[in-house]
């Protein structure tokens, strides 16, 4: 008895394809939005901020959900990042400040 690993669903793929077009869509239009205006400083300074925002805006509802855990080493990450420069060197406290609460917990 052999086993069809090689099967998909037609509506998968699809799906998948679809969901690819859509994310090329959304990248290049932004290249040809801009290839066609020139955009003011003013909207040139609020689009540079938008990445920390968004960051922000996953990160914070997710440390907060994570409960004790979560914020200890996120306050580790930050401690460790201002004090070394070093994104290394911060992943490294964060982990090991979180794994710390979840043992001694």
């Amino acid at each position: 008895m052999t086993q069809d690993w090689w099967h998909f669903d037609p509506d998968n793929l699809a799906a998948i394809v679809l969901m690819a077009l859509a994310t090329f869509a959304c990248r290049a239009g932004g290249y040809v939005l801009f290839r066609q205006i020139t955009p003011s400083p003013l909207i040139r300074a609020i689009l540079s901020y938008i990445p920390g925002t968004l960051f922000v805006s996953f990160v914070i509802p997710a440390m907060l959900k994570g409960g004790l855990q979560s914020m200890v080493g996120a306050a580790a990450t930050v401690a460790a990042m201002i004090a070394t420069r070093n994104i290394s060197a911060g992943i490294g406290a964060g982990v090991l400040a979180a794994w710390a609460v979840y043992l001694f917990k």
